[in-house]
């Protein structure tokens, strides 16, 4: 049978998980990379961008210069290109391996193939997998970093790390 002094104990080891778990969030939150490029960046809220969807821009059917020109956007990339990037996750270092074929700088596939170290973050690549195709195809590269897909924004640390080396090998 339970006695006052159990329920009492037990609010207390709560509240004590609790107070742990908000520690080792914010610590977590400052170990940011302060905005320096890293091939692991380690705070997805400093470092990834906002999730917003990507239009196309109208001017150029009114035969407006290429965005592409200033880098800013699309660019005249095209074929199917592969990067692995890197993230550090609670579980230590993990990796995901990224391929998209691009079509003028346009995302037309993505395909994510997790190389993840532990059950955890295979878990999380895995979903991230199969769900990131419906957030980036039909953007332009330069466009289609993620913040949080299906949960994981860990993940995405990786998917962006690996955007970012496809974009340097394509001239995106």
């Amino acid at each position: 049978m339970r006695t006052p002094t159990d329920l009492v104990r037990t609010r207390r080891t709560a509240a004590k998980t609790t107070a742990v778990a908000a520690l080792v969030l914010t610590a977590l939150s400052a170990c940011s990379d302060g905005g320096e490029s890293s091939s692991a960046p380690q705070d997805p809220a400093s470092t990834a961008p906002t999730d917003e969807a990507s239009t196309p821009d109208d001017s150029l059917s009114a035969g407006a210069e290429d965005p592409a020109a200033d880098g800013s956007a699309a660019s005249s990339a095209s074929g199917t290109y592969s990067a692995t990037g890197g993230y550090r996750s609670p579980g230590g270092q993990q990796e995901v391996a990224v391929s998209v074929t691009l079509d003028n700088g346009v995302i037309t596939a993505v395909e994510v193939t997790p190389q993840a170290s532990d059950a955890t973050s295979q878990a999380f690549q895995e979903d991230f997998a199969a769900n990131v195709a419906d957030q980036v195809v039909g953007k332009a590269l330069a466009d289609a970093k993620v913040s949080k897909v299906s949960g994981s924004s860990l993940t995405s640390q990786g998917f962006n790390a690996a955007l970012d080396e496809i974009a340097a090998e394509a001239g995106a």
